[in-house]
């Protein structure tokens, strides 16, 4: 964050919004232009009395159009839910959380459609264009998010991470996508997706600005996890996991270069390389082949809206909820219990090492128009979520960092610890990323 006041940062945050040659009209679905200005006035003058909120007082904070405002509709990318969703009565939490600690509202953002694509394209709204070429997807489910940051409409998005909507994002928009622990942040009063899998968390520029979010928005800081100024861990020795297998197949030429140069240089740092064959991800794919837990239910939630408003919903979209309305009660509950099984055995598999590394995507961000036939769009959005869904599937903790793009596409360095071990991420991917930046 620079020393400018919240008040000059806002307002440049709304000139980037507003500019007639930008994404904003794209990536900004609602605008909180006045309340905004009051809490910035207000932050401004708790400055001046030397009061701090904590770490995001003054910030400038965007939310996905899927967390409750008291008073509005929430969409989720959604025309069905615009036109037939009802007021939230109050805030979600995490939307209470980020007022109560000073956080500057500037605007609700755009997204995939009930969250459902690791793209980012919306028909309803628009599909703001990717920071590094316009042509291109932002990826998603995130997508107004991320490159809101991107383009400075604000400084910290929250968003939703369900199979990897913050970390495709991040990646693709070369930007740090967040996921944490489920059950650290709260999920009440968001749009959900699949309730057992879904989670909560933040896009920015950098792992200190990600973890200041969690420090707001983390219901374990009750517990006693206080926020603290991120000390990086020491990367000699540390005990980094290469996960062999399908997780390196089929990259492209871009992240297949850059994803081993990034892992040379954290050998070259001191770090305790290995290579890594994860039994558990012939498990998870056993299970997704059978239709998989998240689709099962994504279609519970919207069977009755399928059937009554189909033609309005995205047709990516709605093609993927459909596909799981022949699964049954018994293999969803076969898979359910199998899922569990499979997130104690990975739990133990990680225990011997402090970080699992991949590449976050397999590719960079595909266009716009190749992603405009349904085939494309099914295989590239597929291959976009095939390594970010593993820590969803195992219930894992996982940072996406920017790798170094030479004026290239972006792409980024996916890490991965054991639940619960959220500050632990964030003092690794803090010294990689001061490591990749040098």
């Amino acid at each position: 964050m620079t020393t400018l006041s919240a008040h000059d940062r806002l307002e440049a945050a709304l000139a980037r919004i507003d500019a007639s040659d930008g994404e904003g009209a794209r990536a900004c679905l609602t605008v909180y232009r006045e309340a905004a200005r009051a809490a910035a006035t207000a932050a401004d003058a708790r400055a001046r009395a030397g009061i701090s909120l904590g770490p995001l007082d003054g910030v400038i904070v965007s939310i996905k159009d899927l967390f409750d405002v008291a008073g509005e509709v929430t969409r989720a990318g959604s025309k069905v839910l615009a036109e037939e969703g009802k007021p939230a009565e109050r805030d979600a939490p995490v939307v209470r959380a980020l007022r109560a600690g000073g956080a500057v509202i500037v605007a609700k953002t755009n997204m995939t459609e009930f969250a459902f694509s690791g793209v980012g394209m919306n028909p309803h709204y628009g599909t703001p264009g990717n920071p590094a070429d316009r042509a291109r997807i932002p990826g998603g489910s995130t997508s107004g998010g991320a490159v809101a940051v991107a383009d400075g409409m604000c400084e910290i998005a929250i968003g939703s991470d369900t199979g990897g909507s913050t970390r495709i994002p991040g990646a693709l928009c070369g930007l740090v996508g967040f996921k944490p622990s489920r059950q650290r942040i709260s999920i009440a009063g968001v749009f959900p997706l699949a309730a057992s899998i879904d989670s909560v968390g933040p896009i920015a520029r950098s792992v200190a600005d990600i973890a200041k979010a969690d420090q707001v928005l983390a219901d374990a800081v009750v517990a006693g996890d206080d926020f603290a100024a991120l000390e990086p861990a020491p990367l000699a020795g540390l005990r980094i996991g290469i996960a062999q297998g399908a997780p390196l197949e089929n990259l492209d030429e871009a992240v297949a270069k850059r994803f081993p140069q990034a892992i040379d240089r954290l050998e070259k740092a001191g770090c305790r390389l290995s290579n890594e064959k994860l039994a558990p991800l012939e498990g998870q794919a056993r299970v997704n082949a059978r239709g998989g837990v998240q689709p099962v239910e994504a279609f519970a939630l919207h069977r009755d809206r399928l059937d009554r408003r189909g033609a309005d919903i995205d047709p990516n979209v709605r093609g993927r909820l459909e596909r799981a309305r022949g699964i049954g009660a018994a293999d969803f509950i076969e898979m359910v219990n199998e899922r569990a099984t499979l997130i104690a055995a990975m739990d133990a598999r990680l225990a011997d090492i402090d970080v699992l590394a991949l590449p976050t995507t397999p590719i960079v961000a595909p266009t716009i128009a190749e992603m405009m036939a349904p085939e494309v769009f099914a295989r590239k959005n597929a291959m976009l979520l095939r390594n970010t869904s593993i820590a969803n599937f195992f219930d894992l903790c996982a940072i996406s960092l920017p790798l170094p793009r030479e004026g290239g596409l972006p792409t980024g360095l996916m890490l991965f610890v054991r639940n619960g071990h959220d500050r632990r991420l964030f003092r690794i991917a803090a010294a990689i990323e001061r490591l990749l930046a040098g």
